[in-house]
């Protein structure tokens, strides 16, 4: 069972939550308005959310209702960035103050948001007794079908926190962009097992990585150093 949280620190979990609604409502949102830009061949995508892109779609010429629908979604649009912006100046804040979240946020990739939702959800490290346990309670562990001799893994099993969860698939593809490792591993998966489960591989390591920093208290640094020593000190495989 997992120990009782403080109010401060359920207070700033309500706080992450929040934000992470906030953000997958601001998706919908976007996603609405893409529809209609689309649907009058203003297909810009990722810059549809430019000056210039707001701009041609502020500007097209579009039935009644539509206009509307495409009217309160840009205000709403702009009422839920001003939102999220504010939260996560609070959230800064708070992994600046947090000594286990600076040392995540030393990590290629992990925001402020990913190490402080971390340390708030997996609270003490050391109930956790390794990295098993730790993938697990977040629901990243492949789901094990088993019959008679052979055994196979499926999805992930998705019965543990399901916000963490979440945050970690947001923070695994910053991480892989910045870290060759992550990067290698993402690339050998996707071929062999396609782009869907390489997502969720990288958001496992990822979480891996992050429970190994704050069980040895070790920046990134550090956790590549002794990566580094580890591979050094492994024995030569002849080829012969």
């Amino acid at each position: 069972m997992a120990p009782r949280s403080r109010p401060d620190t359920r207070d700033l979990r309500a706080l992450i939550t929040h934000r992470v609604r906030l953000v997958r409502t601001r998706t919908r949102v976007k996603n609405g308005l893409q529809a209609i830009a689309l649907s009058h061949r203003l297909a810009l995508r990722a810059k549809l959310w430019t000056r210039v892109g707001l701009a041609q779609l502020t500007a097209l010429a579009l039935p009644p209702h539509t206009m509307r629908r495409r009217d309160d979604n840009l205000e709403l649009l702009g009422w839920l960035t001003q939102h999220i912006d504010a939260l996560d100046e609070q959230i800064a804040a708070a992994a600046a103050a947090d000594p286990r979240a600076r040392l995540l946020l030393t990590h290629p990739g992990v925001g402020p948001l990913t190490a402080l939702a971390t340390v708030l959800i997996l609270g003490p490290i050391a109930r956790f007794p390794d990295s098993q346990h730790v993938v697990s309670y977040v629901g990243l562990a492949p789901a094990i079908n088993a019959s008679a001799d052979k055994r196979h893994l499926g999805k992930i099993t998705k019965q543990g926190n399901a916000l963490l969860r979440w945050v970690l698939g947001q923070a695994a593809p910053l991480a892989t962009r910045a870290d060759d490792d992550l990067r290698r591993r993402y690339f050998a998966i996707l071929h062999r097992r396609g782009r869907p489960k390489a997502k969720v591989a990288l958001a496992r390591k990822l979480l891996v990585r992050l429970y190994v920093m704050l069980r040895d208290q070790i920046d990134y640094d550090e956790f590549r150093r002794r990566g580094r020593a580890a591979r050094a000190d492994r024995p030569m495989v002849s080829t012969m």
